[in-house]
């Protein structure tokens, strides 16, 4: 039965990430807050868990869920391949606003959807959302709404939306909190080199680069070498 938990109330706090926690481990739908808006949570090794949430948000495999972990280490055991601009990335803004594609670890046994063998990672920057993360390890999580309505900031917003579907909602207020933005995640695409901005989001381009140069934003091509860009310019002298 879907039950919802006021976690600006410590004792109800508690109870709810118990039962979020024992929720997710039946392979059961929460939704829970993070630093951006609310999200519809379930066990990302759990292809029956991760088909639960695609189907109550009315989205097809096309559009795999990110992950999201509780530390920076676990990065390590969930993608391969790591370059050290990407880590340097994470190490900068996580936990934030800021979400990595990897190739996959090609042993883990799930299934997000049609990922091509990568998986977008993120640290969410709320203590609801991490204290939770503890708990259970990483969560394919999706913003808390129908496909094509918005995005639910809070957890009755979601539950009007999402009703049963979801076993355990955890409400702490607004999301994002008041004086906040409310801007989605940055997500960098850190399978190729150099790494490239896909989506621009709550982690700037000039932030991005104050970190790692390189980092291509929405558009952009990387610069041709340099012998290469002599060509080009003796041609167009001609």
């Amino acid at each position: 039965m879907t039950t919802s938990f006021d976690c600006t109330d410590p004792e109800s706090r508690s109870a709810g990430l118990a039962r979020a926690q024992q929720a997710i481990a039946n392979r059961q739908c929460i939704v829970l807050p993070t630093d951006t808006v609310y999200g519809i949570g379930a066990d990302a090794f759990s292809p029956q868990a991760v088909a639960t949430l695609l189907a109550a948000k009315g989205r097809g495999r096309s559009m795999p869920p990110p992950v999201l972990v509780p530390r920076l280490q676990t990065m390590d055991g969930l993608a391969v391949d790591v370059s050290p601009e990407a880590r340097a990335l994470a190490e900068a803004f996580w936990p934030g606003g800021l979400t990595l594609i990897f190739h996959a670890q090609p042993s883990l046994t799930w299934d997000l959807g049609d990922t091509k063998g990568t998986v977008a990672l993120r640290m969410p920057d709320d203590e609801i959302a991490l204290d939770l993360l503890a708990l259970t390890g990483p969560m394919a999580v999706s913003s808390a709404n129908r496909t094509g309505n918005p995005a639910a900031q809070t957890a009755a917003q979601a539950q009007a939306q999402l009703a049963e579907s979801v076993e355990v909602y955890l409400e702490a207020g607004p999301r994002p909190q008041e004086g906040s933005d409310g801007i989605p995640s940055t997500i960098v695409d850190a399978t190729q080199s150099p790494l490239r901005v896909v989506r621009a989001g709550a982690v700037g381009l000039d932030e991005l680069r104050a970190v790692v140069p390189s980092v291509l934003g929405l558009g952009e091509e990387p610069a041709p070498p340099a012998a290469e860009a002599s060509t080009v310019e003796d041609v167009s002298a001609l």
